[in-house]
């Protein structure tokens, strides 16, 4: 009789995690200081192999090797949305629109970070509203990201993160990169395989012979689910800027966002969904400070004003970066928007902060 996937896998977590913690009480556990040169397993007393103790980093290499990306479906690059939100950003002091190219002026925008649409091109000018015309070099063409997240069917086998800037790893914790190591481009989602730490910062090791500093990856950290939470519920978790969804407790979809900047923090607690548009205009502050943002797409309210949607004029995900919202690439936020399509009231909204 075929076994469930969890049980196996957590059997298979729980015999590595004895046999491992045999092995390192067999070969001697890593001592407290570190001289910053060399690995960590080097200063214990057994032979050791990237880092780990070599028998540890052996049992670990079939896995890896048996698991080289995470078993989850990237979520479908929405192209259309793409297409259709690739805005323009106007110069932060503030423009003079006209009435035509080279026309009298009737109109004019203000200082701050506004986006406007482009309907037509002529000579070095733009049509930005009906009847409304700038000058092309006072517009910036910002593409919308096409980042997107994943979608598991099934639990994944060791913990999930994401590359946040493009880099190449380490053969053994706190080593420079060989100069023909491999680069791992940015937003690239990797497994989790061992965890070390230098006496300064975490390392992670992503694949055979690749660890990574804990500042470069974003990691999906599972949340309790807060009591009384059943169904369909999402989870921000601002200290690793990771967004998940579950139904009870099943994992169906993990990917990066851009929460509130420390200035303007997301906060903290649970909510529910209380309003959703497919489309809407945001806007506020005030002189350099001010934002317009038009037709910004799957928009889903949860805390007052603050509300999960998609961000077309950045591609800083895994980062904070908004007024308070949670963004999400375009993609991501048609999912999730969709996902929750026929449940939004009940949907709850846990923004917390992992340690």
């Amino acid at each position: 009789m075929a076994q469930p996937l969890e049980s196996v896998l957590m059997r298979r977590f729980v015999i590595l995690s004895w046999l491992g913690a045999l092995l390192i009480g067999a070969l001697g556990a890593p001592v407290a200081a570190y001289d910053g040169r060399s690995s960590l397993c080097a200063q214990s007393s057994g032979a050791c192999l990237h880092g780990l103790p070599a028998l540890q980093y052996q049992m670990l290499l079939p896995q890896m090797l048996a698991h080289p990306k995470p078993n989850g479906r990237s979520v479908p690059v929405d192209a259309q949305a793409l297409y259709r939100h690739s805005l323009y950003q106007i110069d932060p002091n503030g423009i003079t629109l006209y009435d035509a190219p080279n026309g009298t002026p009737i109109a004019s925008l203000p200082q701050g970070f506004i986006f406007v649409g482009m309907r037509q091109q002529r000579d070095g000018w733009g049509e930005v509203r009906r009847g409304q015309w700038a000058l092309l070099d006072q517009l910036r063409g910002v593409p919308a990201s096409p980042f997107s997240g994943l979608i598991f069917d099934a639990p994944p086998a060791y913990p999930v993160a994401w590359v946040l800037q493009s880099a190449q790893p380490s053969s053994t914790p706190n080593i420079p990169p060989e100069p023909n190591a491999p680069v791992l481009a940015r937003y690239t989602p990797v497994y989790v395989f061992a965890t070390l730490n230098d006496g300064a910062q975490d390392w992670h090791l992503v694949a055979p012979a690749q660890w990574l500093p804990a500042r470069r990856l974003a990691r999906l950290i599972p949340p309790l689910k807060p009591a009384g939470v059943k169904g369909r519920w999402i989870a921000v978790d601002l200290a690793q800027q990771v967004l998940t969804a579950y139904e009870d407790d099943r994992l169906i979809f993990a990917t990066l966002i851009a929460s509130g900047r420390p200035e303007t923090a997301t906060g903290e607690g649970l909510f529910r969904i209380w309003a959703r548009f497919r489309w809407d205009t945001l806007f506020g502050g005030s002189g350099a400070d001010y934002y317009y943002l038009p037709s910004v797409p799957y928009v889903m309210y949860f805390d007052g004003e603050i509300a999960l949607h998609g961000a077309y004029w950045h591609d800083n995900f895994g980062a904070q970066h908004s007024q308070g919202c949670v963004n999400l690439s375009l993609s991501d936020a048609r999912w999730l928007y969709e996902w929750t399509d026929n449940f939004f009231a009940d949907t709850w909204v846990y923004v917390w902060r992992s340690k």
